[in-house]
């Protein structure tokens, strides 16, 4: 695994990002594990996340591309993060845009934020996570209406490696229904060989019963093809 990969997932855990335990998703399914990119609360983090964040995308689609769309909301900064850091570590200065969830009618109108789309823009959709796809499922149409916009692929920081409305994992879902390529900066394969029995943070995150936990779980709802 890539150092910077293996640094991503000690900073997941210890910005509290990535917590162990018994918690109840939104789709009702009961995890042992869970993410919340909101947690990530101060502009150091903001600024490592971007960093990697602008590795990952560099790994998977190079930076031949136009604009960094972040779905609103969560999107908004990991975009501007990112375009950021882009800048700083490749020197390559991408756009960044976001959707409002209302378009404005006055001042700097329209259902967008940062840059316009225009015809033949190469576009990187950034998120935190995809667990149904139903935020691409609004993002794409709003895409799409800009003209003839070309989706580059999606960047998600942690692939959950689970069932999405079918047998396929929820990134590959997403992949397959609109065409477009859809990767992780980590998978949750890369974090139990990262994590499992080693201390982070100056304890152990993944001991043998979280591990044995986490397994029952992919029994039930892991992909059956990834």
């Amino acid at each position: 695994m890539e150092q910077y990969k293996e640094q991503f997932i000690d900073f997941m855990v210890e910005a509290g990002v990535l917590k162990f335990g018994d918690f109840t998703l939104k789709s009702g399914r009961k995890s042992p594990f869970f993410m919340n990119a909101g947690a990530y609360v101060t502009g150091s983090q903001l600024k490592r996340l971007g960093e990697y964040y602008a590795r990952a995308i560099h790994d998977h689609y190079g930076l031949d591309f136009d604009v960094l769309f972040g779905p609103a909301y969560k999107g908004i900064p990991l975009g501007v993060a990112t375009a950021i850091a882009i800048g700083e570590l490749y020197g390559v200065d991408v756009k960044y845009c976001s959707n409002r969830k209302e378009a404005k009618d006055h001042g700097d109108a329209g259902i967008l934020l940062g840059s316009p789309l225009k015809d033949g823009d190469r576009v990187v959709i950034i998120e935190d996570v995809t667990t149904s796809g139903k935020s691409i499922e609004e993002t794409f149409p709003i895409l799409k209406a800009q003209g003839d916009i070309k989706i580059t692929g999606l960047i998600v920081s942690l692939d959950r490696m689970e069932r999405g409305k079918g047998e396929q994992s929820a990134l590959k879902e997403v992949s397959e229904l609109y065409g477009m390529p859809a990767n992780a900066i980590v998978t949750m394969a890369d974090v139990i060989e990262r994590l499992y029995n080693r201390e982070c943070g100056g304890k152990i995150v993944i001991d043998d019963t979280i591990k044995a936990a986490i397994d029952v779980y992919y029994k039930e709802y892991g992909a059956k093809s990834l």
